[in-house]
């Protein structure tokens, strides 16, 4: 299973509905709080060359937000990046 990594606040709806979308798919990541971590959010910055949240990346691969998650999952494409082609 690859390495799923989300950058997130505790108040973003649509950080609520990517953990959502994740956790009914079974698929465990990493959250990661940016709120009052500058550091931090300057390194989803950097990763990502967005500044809003969520900031999903499975593996080195950055899905983007909510929008484009929701959007691989509906043309099927989160399954093979999950490493799930065929499920």
């Amino acid at each position: 299973m690859p390495n799923v990594v989300m950058y997130s606040t505790a108040i973003c709806p649509y950080c609520v509905r990517a953990k959502h979308l994740l956790e009914n798919k079974g698929v465990s990541f990493e959250e990661i709080r940016i709120e009052h971590n500058q550091e931090v959010m300057q390194e989803m910055m950097r990763r990502s060359n967005r500044h809003t949240v969520p900031q999903i990346f499975i593996d080195d691969y950055h899905v983007g937000g909510y929008d484009d998650l929701a959007s691989l999952e509906m043309s099927g494409q989160l399954d093979r990046l999950l490493g799930r082609a065929g499920e």
